[in-house]
């Protein structure tokens, strides 16, 4: 069976998207960031996830695009990029300021510099809002000093969040890895294990599976118990897990770049009654979700579906967030869909569905799944939970 990928004329169909998007919103030259927390921009056009550096692309309107990568990761560039332009530039290089030998290494002011005479560049947008670096923006605000400088975030944003066949194939197989890498640590699991048995159980089985990573950026937690359950975030640890107490397990995969994710609420043995009930309403929260999720419907809605089952089951206090955001080259991308905001659901979205319990006595989970927004309503990818929450509510 052939497995899914994304073929080149998309990317090539991406750039000109891109370019259309600058045309029409006047920016003369797109200067696009990305490190090891989010490498998605410049996966999203040249294929190229930098391993142990940072990466960017620049887009002027006219003329080819270039791949800017670091010096030890030069050589991966030039394998993977889909811009054929690949330029080394120290300053997105290992942090350490490691000197490699490498021919034809530039600045980005010299860089910036072979732009402007080519070009003639009035406004400049730059993506990265977060993580776009100072030492780059200098040189780019020393090269064009009459230039305006802009964000141009949203620009990539309206690009994205509609996947097309291909994108959402790539998120499917992650997610079927993922649920099989669930099944495999939920058979085998046993009182005593660590958390980060379990973390290296399910991690072995996303990789075995043909997932290249887990999800970006995002590594397996396992919070067990009811201390470090009540972390939100957390890091794995040597904490062996017991019979009747909350056990979050809470991953993703990726796969050519995309992700999903996938949240389950695990008991051994036993189950306490108090716990049955909590998963059980987050259970109905998720459905309730579900039954609304269709293109046209707004985040308002979905969320206030949600959150009135939490309300009614006197559990709205314990939900400290929005229940929907989207997922695609990041497990957690944009747009956040707001709960007092009608941003509208549409077709290719794909979106997690997160019912988070946080703060309960006993301790906190997540309930959490992957979605593609479709023509007819929605497919669930993530397939786990809707075969397995009831081992935990009637357990």
């Amino acid at each position: 069976m052939q497995k899914p990928t994304i073929p080149d004329q998309e990317f090539a169909d991406r750039l000109a998207n891109v370019r259309q998007k600058m045309e029409a919103t006047s920016l003369d030259l797109l200067v696009l960031y990305s490190n090891l927390l989010d490498p998605s921009h410049v996966r999203y056009l040249a294929d190229v996830y930098p391993i142990n550096e940072s990466a960017a692309v620049i887009v002027p309107l006219v003329g080819d695009a270039i791949m800017c990568s670091g010096q030890a990761c030069h050589a991966w560039s030039v394998h993977k990029s889909k811009i054929k332009d690949v330029r080394v530039l120290p300053e997105i290089g290992e942090v350490a300021g490691t000197e490699y030998e490498i021919a034809g290494q530039v600045t980005f002011a010299s860089l910036f510099q072979e732009l402007k005479a080519k070009y003639p560049v009035r406004r400049i947008g730059t993506v990265g809002t977060l993580t776009f670096p100072q030492v780059i923006y200098r040189q780019l605000a020393a090269v064009f000093p009459d230039a305006e400088l802009t964000n141009a975030e949203p620009l990539m944003y309206e690009l994205r969040v509609r996947k097309s066949a291909n994108e959402i194939a790539c998120m499917r197989h992650a997610a079927n890895i993922l649920d099989a890498s669930f099944a495999n640590v939920v058979d085998k699991m046993q009182p005593g294990w660590t958390e980060l048995d379990i973390h290296a159980e399910i991690q072995a089985a996303i990789l075995k599976g043909g997932a290249e990573n887990t999800a970006i950026a995002w590594n397996p937690m396992i919070p067990s118990g009811p201390q470090h359950t009540q972390l939100c975030m957390n890091m794995n640890t040597l904490r062996q897990v017991q019979e009747g107490e909350i056990i979050d397990l809470q991953a993703g995969a990726c796969y050519e770049g995309y992700n999903a994710a996938l949240c389950y609420p695990m008991v051994l043995g036993k189950v306490p009654t108090e716990i049955k009930r909590a998963v059980q309403v987050a259970s109905e929260s998720m459905a309730a979700i579900r039954e609304h999720l269709k293109s046209g419907v707004t985040s308002r809605e979905l969320n206030a579906a949600g959150r009135g089952v939490l309300e009614r089951a006197g559990l709205s206090k314990f939900s400290p967030y929005g229940q929907v955001h989207c997922i695609g080259l990041l497990e957690c991308e944009s747009p956040w869909l707001p709960v007092d905001k009608d941003y509208e659901i549409v077709e290719g979205m794909t979106l997690a569905c997160d019912v988070f319990l946080f703060g309960l006595p006993w301790g906190s989970f997540r309930i959490e799944n992957t979605f593609a927004v479709t023509a007819g309503g929605h497919e669930l990818l993530t397939q786990f939970n809707k075969n397995n929450l009831d081992r935990i509510v009637h357990g």
